[in-house]
């Protein structure tokens, strides 16, 4: 009898492409060795029925273990001119999936979870790009004056405002300009009453009305609001300076929503002053959400107006002004104190807000941290905070040039927010070069990735199929099982209640390596066993859902203090553009209740800030439990 490797010199002396077939059948028959599952772990695409697979843009999970997965247009224009606006909920324990109305574009929203299990979704997009050469009609920003007192104005979408030279310009969104400030200095016997009155001012999108250069107006210019008349065409007009036909950015909504896990459905909430597209939302100490950064209804990135929605009253007000680029990984630390890690995506200068620091929300004081190697490559890298978070410290991993660069690092880095003056320093390498790398915190205290790729949007056939595990303990990568389905831009990954990881998305510019044929949007669902799981022993896993406050103890009926070594709280991911501020794994003291397991929540919100955890027990070999739900308050 011939044995594997005689075999395979037979096929191979018959050709290339039997060659081929006999590698791939004997790959697929080595992964699905119990030996090598039990070492590397398995990967496992999905089942998804036709009508539910859809662009997944933006990945959260649910106290209630199911799957919220936002498409909103799915960077498709013809979505988006059409209407078509998409959720999926998926059931990972039971491979179900039901389609959610989906009010508004939210394609590049931000997201956070709030402490009642709600998620919140602001932003999205209102307009999309056009690249120079497609951009039809001329247009640009538009300042709408208001010199009334007395009253502020609204104009709706279409509304029309003539220039001097008589050409007209259309607005594409509605538009409020607040009252006039009036300011009243009352008589003095040396002066006379005096009244002054400050005109308001709000933005707003306009294009020509009609196609072409002769649209283009190329220097700045009053305009007036067509059909008004007598003291409102004094009151209310408009300025611009040119506006041509020169490329348009992505514009950001302003729209907010909750998402219900319970009702499954979204829920509108006030707007944000700002409309916000590659917003990032952190969750703050005290429950409250900051979005920050994204670019606004003209296009251009928001130049530091932050903002913080408080979900006791479902309403926005000022946060801090600082400017950052968008998608900016900002992490909540001691004192309840930000970490910007330096990773962000895809808009803002080379130059500008790209420091890595630690940032005061309360007196807006930023101290930056210094030791990045290669900070100009950190543009769609991905940053996490290492388990436990009690450590605080934050890893960045790859990234690459700003904007459509084709380069890539596999320099990762590690901050020790606890020294007395943090700063980073230099961590294993990835085993290449790699943008847009999912990175996913596990129940045994490691950090898994997988993904990404070499150059921009995978262009050169560039997608890596690899996975591998950092262990924070040995400062060293494991390499797992590699996944068979690339994944680069518009990929999101995240951790399961059951300990598997679910990877989704995947939006390549070019389908092949020569890039002659454009890329196809990835629909496919693939999940990841670790290797913990194909142990033969899990410990029993705690009864959920559980509730407990900050400082109490909790005893877990059904479980055997003798076999659990560690619990970890793990607060769940929502993820997007490779990222996610939401996960962090929470270690928990443990003790011996009459032979149960009985654990402590920490007394510190900006550890443990309020909301819906997974609770992971773990045994002496790291096999975690199923987890349990807990709520924190």
């Amino acid at each position: 009898m011939l044995g594997a490797g005689a075999t395979l010199a037979l096929i191979a002396a018959n050709g290339p492409a039997a060659t081929g077939f006999a590698e791939r059948a004997w790959h697929e028959y080595t992964i699905n060795q119990e030996s090598y599952k039990i070492r590397y772990g398995h990967w496992d695409v999905v089942d998804v029925p036709s009508r539910f697979r859809i662009n997944a843009i933006h990945a959260a999970l649910l106290h209630t273990g199911k799957v919220l997965l936002i498409a909103g247009s799915g960077n498709d224009e013809k979505n988006f001119r059409a209407g078509t606006f998409q959720s999926v909920l998926w059931d990972p324990a039971r491979n179900t999936f039901r389609e959610i109305d989906t009010p508004k574009d939210m394609f590049c929203s931000g997201h956070a979870q709030l402490p009642d299990g709600r998620l919140l979704v602001a932003g999205g997009t209102a307009r999309y790009e056009k690249l120079t050469g497609d951009v039809k009609r001329a247009g640009g920003a538009m300042l709408v004056k208001n010199e009334n007192p007395d009253a502020p104005r609204t104009f709706p979408a279409g509304t029309v405002f003539v220039g001097s030279t008589g050409k007209r310009y259309r607005t594409l969104l509605p538009v409020l300009v607040p009252r006039a400030k009036k300011n009243v200095v009352e008589r003095t016997d040396r002066a006379p009453k005096k009244v002054t009155v400050t005109a308001a001012q709000a933005r707003v999108y306009v294009e020509a009305v009609t196609d072409g250069e002769r649209g283009i107006t190329q220097t700045a210019d009053q305009y007036r609001v067509q059909g008004l008349r007598g003291r409102d065409a004094q009151d209310l007009y408009g300025l611009a300076a040119k506006l041509g036909l020169d490329k348009k950015d992505f514009q950001g909504l302003k729209d907010a929503y909750e998402f219900d896990p319970v009702a499954e459905r979204y829920v509108k909430v006030d707007p944000m002053s700002e409309a916000r597209w590659y917003p990032t939302l952190v969750t703050l100490k005290d429950g409250r959400v900051l979005a920050v950064s994204g670019l606004d209804d003209m296009g251009e990135i928001i130049p530091g107006k932050n903002e913080i929605y408080d979900p006791r009253i479902h309403k926005w007000s000022p946060g801090p002004n600082r400017y950052f680029p968008t998608y900016p990984a900002l992490f909540l630390t001691a004192g309840g104190r930000l970490f910007y890690s330096g990773s962000n995506a895809g808009y803002g200068p080379a130059h500008a807000g790209r420091t890595p620091g630690l940032w005061n929300v309360d007196t807006n004081a930023f101290v930056p941290v210094p030791g990045l190697e290669e900070q100009d490559m950190t543009e769609t890298s991905a940053s996490v905070l290492l388990p436990p978070a009690q450590d605080r410290k934050v890893m960045i991993m790859g990234g690459g040039g700003v904007g459509e660069s084709h380069e890539s690092t596999g320099r990762t880095a590690i901050a020790d927010l606890r020294a007395p003056a943090p700063h980073y320093v230099p961590g294993p390498d990835l085993p290449q070069g790699t943008r847009y790398l999912n990175a996913v915190l596990t129940p045994d205290d490691r950090v898994f990735t997988s993904g990404g790729s070499s150059d921009y949007r995978g262009k050169r056939g560039s997608d890596i199929l690899r996975a591998q595990f950092y262990d924070p303990r040995t400062r060293a990568f494991e390499t797992a099982a590699a996944p068979a389905v690339g994944r680069d831009y518009h990929a999101e990954a995240l951790l399961l209640p059951d300990g598997r990881i679910a990877v989704f998305g995947s939006n390549p510019l070019f389908a092949d390596k020569d890039d002659t044929r454009m890329g196809v949007f990835e629909k496919r669902i693939e999940v990841y066993t670790p290797p913990y799981l194909y142990r033969a022993h899990r410990p029993a896993p705690p009864t959920g859902p559980l509730r407990a406050a900050h400082g109490a103890t909790l005893v877990l009926p059904g479980t055997d203090a003798g076999e659990v070594a560690t619990a970890r709280l793990m607060r769940p991911s929502a993820v997007t553009h490779a990222t996610d501020v939401e996960q962090r794994s929470v270690a928990l003291p443990l003790a011996n209740r009459g032979g149960a397991v009985a654990v402590t929540i920490p007394q510190d919100p900006s550890l443990v800030p309020g909301g819906w955890y997974m609770l992971f027990l773990t045994d002496r070999a790291g096999t975690p439990s199923r987890a349990a739900w807990v709520y924190v308050r």
